[in-house]
């Protein structure tokens, strides 16, 4: 007779079986379930719509001390798109193997990390613990689409800021090493799209200042500076990937046919940007469309300065002592890196509130946005235990 599974494994693999997939994800159903963990839970329940359609939940379990700043615990409800073709499994069937790996997308990136604040914060009310602190629950849509129908207007809400945040949780990602990685900063996106316009004309001549000419400058400059950043993290050990800038040619748009010189050519670049060049790409950018030739210019199609940094340094902040010693209570060696790409926790550090991006996933393939997206059953369940000791210890952090 096969094993029976465990509750906490039953209630994430249905979470992961709600299509919350963009560009089309079903909210509806998704709220629901949440209605459905808050009645289990006994938190108190709201709905708040930024935009139609588009629901942020919030949950409160209140605790003894409501003046005091509360513990938030943020995760977001949307996932990004799926290839069935490439997938071992349906992508939202949540299959489990016999391994006890659970396929499915949102597996890793992040509905296993909201269901884990849920089973910890069940436990400690089953064991009758109660809080000092407010634990406050938001799982908020369209992160994965930057975020700005979710959480960056959440935040402008009253609702949110009588919440009275002290310290947020919000996602990282899978570590495969032995270590956890947890993030005090993030870098900003900076995606932009570069025009150059030059002499249009017949294909067969030698035209002076042709678009094709210019646009060869432009992305000669920001490749050339693409191997600077990445031989500078290949130099220095001590560097991680959210310490320098990474650039990517993702797009080219122009032409007729082969045999027109088009007037006009375009190239853009998926760049993330460090907190250190945050005051200083820009004008690079501006130097480089200088020096590639007339009629040149850009465009920023997604930009946030994600400029504010949590302090994770020992002794300086109450907050971060308290989760760096429940974690080692739980022997969670800790990895402090700025998070190379974008959560919602820019807009809740920009809020002026500490915020830490965790994810409690070791010794498991980094798979998110990945195709055969999955979690092992024992790293989940293993993370509800860690999430019980932080929820704890950081809402019973005694007032400072």
């Amino acid at each position: 007779m096969a094993d029976k599974e465990h509750p906490a494994v039953t209630n994430f693999r249905n979470y992961i079986r709600i299509k919350t997939v963009q560009p089309n994800p079903d909210y509806a159903s998704c709220t629901r379930f949440l209605q459905q963990q808050a009645q289990e839970l006994g938190a108190e329940f709201q709905v708040v719509e930024c935009e139609p359609g588009k629901p942020s939940v919030v949950m409160t379990v209140t605790g003894q001390d409501p003046s005091l700043p509360t513990l938030l615990l943020n995760s977001h409800t949307d996932v990004v798109p799926v290839f069935p073709e490439f997938w071992k499994y349906d992508p939202f069937d949540a299959h489990k193997d016999e391994k006890g790996d659970i396929y499915g997308r949102g597996t890793q990136d992040m509905k296993c990390v909201g269901i884990q604040y849920l089973e910890a914060l069940k436990r400690l009310k089953k064991e009758g613990h109660s809080l000092l602190r407010t634990v406050h629950l938001t799982f908020v849509p369209e992160e994965e689409v930057g975020g700005v129908d979710g959480m960056k207007k959440l935040v402008q809400k009253d609702i949110f800021k009588k919440m009275n945040i002290g310290l947020a949780l919000d996602e990282g990602y899978a570590n495969p090493t032995e270590k956890m990685m947890v993030f005090y900063g993030e870098r900003s996106p900076f995606c932009v799209m570069v025009t150059c316009r030059g002499q249009p004309g017949h294909g067969s001549q030698f035209l002076p200042e042709t678009a094709g000419e210019k646009l060869r400058r432009i992305i000669n400059s920001f490749m050339n500076f693409r191997d600077e950043e990445k031989q500078k993290l290949k130099d220095n050990p001590s560097l991680s990937l959210g310490d320098v800038v990474t650039v990517n040619l993702t797009m080219l748009e122009g032409g007729v046919q082969f045999n027109v010189i088009p007037a006009e050519l375009k190239v853009g670049f998926d760049v993330r940007v460090c907190p250190s060049q945050l005051d200083t790409f820009e004008k690079k950018v501006q130097e480089w469309c200088k020096e590639a030739g007339e009629d040149i210019s850009y465009e920023i199609a997604i930009s946030c300065k994600a400029r504010t940094l949590t302090c994770v340094e020992d002794g300086k902040n109450k907050w971060w002592d308290t989760f760096a010693a429940a974690c080692k209570k739980v022997n969670v060696q800790l990895q402090k890196e700025v998070f190379p790409a974008s959560t919602d926790s820019k807009f809740i550090r920009e809020a002026g509130i500490n915020a830490l991006g965790f994810s409690p996933m070791n010794n498991m393939p980094r798979l998110l946005h990945d195709h055969n997206e999955f979690l092992n059953e024992k790293v989940f369940l293993r993370g509800i235990d860690i999430y019980y000791q932080l929820i704890l210890d950081l809402a019973n952090l005694k007032p400072f």
